[in-house]
């Protein structure tokens, strides 16, 4: 893994060529203003302020950050509605990054045909779109050894030198999985194209942080279904360029870092100030806004953030059980990782946030408190996305280089 495959601009050209043609015709940009639902975003283009869908479910927390610039196509069907505008790409600290889900296999299709996918150099395909086991799939190829299901999937996500997939939970990726490896127990053999949509990383991974389930089906499966992730450099009118480079898999990071244990933060907000008795903390005033608390489990992290998104019908055993109650909504972001990270993720959250509630949940600690308080929303705050980035991905990757994670 990990070898350089071909020229992009050197390979000849063909009308549907993505070295000479754009994935998405590009007619406008803008700066990313907010997201008011799943499938819309607001963006900013010459002083007025538009909305565009967004053809990507994903979370997408690191890329729409306020004051990117968000590249626009004619035209978006966004449920319920049409608007002017799509918004096909984000670029993110000067990588161009294609939002747009739906047009990943013609990018797939063009890496086939040049053959330009490791282990695939000499399939060709049959057929788009497969229906199997209740599921579609994306292509059926066929080599010199017989047939091949090949599923694509979209990676956005991505760290200094780690990408992961995917960026909010998915069960239609997991039952994926599950289809390709039963089909390969009769013979038919599978994989899973992931396509990282930046040159950078050098390494891929299933992001067992957000779906820990899907993170397990991948490992499990992996006798049964070959995976593959290439890395791949987009210009702003959305033409490949340079070179496609395949990013390694480190199973030892996935084996010794992806259980059901680690770190978390809590994101809650309190939609106006109130006092709070806090049990043995006493009356505690908090001022309206939002709040960060960190938290960890060495067993079950699962069953432990379950038990602080519940609201009610629960006894109150730790500090934060309080504010839950009082809070009007709650996220929950687990750092899974074999090493104690707790206090290392308090202080790295304190430096960032606007205070810190003396003492809170930090009862067995000497850290000044493990509940931070921040006036804006932190998911739109780049500086908190960078201390996730960092736990969440770059930190794994220098402890494996060092030795291996929790060793």
């Amino acid at each position: 893994m990990g070898a350089t495959r071909g020229n992009l601009k050197a390979a000849a050209q063909r009308p549907w060529d993505l070295a000479a043609s754009p994935l998405v015709d590009v007619v406008s940009a803008g700066l990313f203003a907010r997201r008011p639902n799943r499938f819309v975003v607001e963006v900013e283009v010459d002083g007025r302020y538009v909305l565009a869908h967004l053809p990507n479910p994903g979370r997408l927390w690191e890329l729409l950050l306020p004051g990117r610039r968000v590249l626009l196509a004619p035209g978006g069907d966004a449920p319920g509605r049409k608007l002017p505008y799509a918004a096909v790409a984000v670029v993110r600290e000067g990588v161009t990054v294609p939002l747009h889900t739906q047009k990943t296999n013609d990018a797939a299709y063009f890496l086939l045909h040049r053959r330009l996918v490791p282990g695939l150099e000499g399939a060709r395909v049959l057929k788009r779109e497969v229906a199997l086991g209740g599921r579609r799939f994306d292509f059926l190829l066929r080599d010199g050894r017989g047939e091949i299901l090949l599923e694509v999937k979209s990676c956005t996500l991505f760290g200094r030198r780690l990408a992961m997939f995917p960026d909010a939970v998915t069960e239609r990726g997991r039952r994926h999985l599950e289809v390709l490896a039963g089909a390969a127990a009769t013979g038919l053999r599978c994989g899973v194209l992931f396509l990282v949509h930046s040159p950078r990383p050098s390494l891929f991974l299933p992001d067992y942080h957000t779906d820990f389930a899907f993170a397990r089906a991948f490992a499990e499966y992996r006798e049964k279904v070959f995976y593959r992730a290439l890395c791949l450099s987009w210009t702003e009118d959305l033409r490949l360029e340079g070179v496609v480079r395949e990013a390694a898999i480190p199973w030892d990071v996935l084996e010794g870092e992806g259980r059901d244990r680690g770190a978390y933060v809590l994101v809650l907000k309190l939609p106006q100030a109130l006092r709070l008795r806090v049990g043995s903390l006493g009356e505690r005033a908090f001022p309206a806004g939002w709040y960060l608390y960190v938290g960890a489990a060495a067993k079950d992290l699962s069953a432990r953030l379950s038990r602080h998104l519940r609201k009610g019908g629960k006894s109150r055993h730790w500090h934060i059980d309080y504010l839950r109650e009082a809070s009007l909504s709650c996220a929950a972001i687990p750092v899974r990782t074999a090493d104690d990270v707790e206090c290392d993720l308090a202080a790295a959250v304190g430096a960032i946030a606007d205070g810190c509630v003396a003492r809170f949940g930090s009862s067995d600690c000497s850290c000044p408190g493990h509940l931070f308080h921040m006036r804006e929303d932190p998911l739109r705050n780049p500086a908190f996305i960078g201390v996730l980035q960092h736990f969440r991905m770059d930190r794994p990757v220098a402890a494996w280089e060092q030795g291996g994670p929790g060793r």
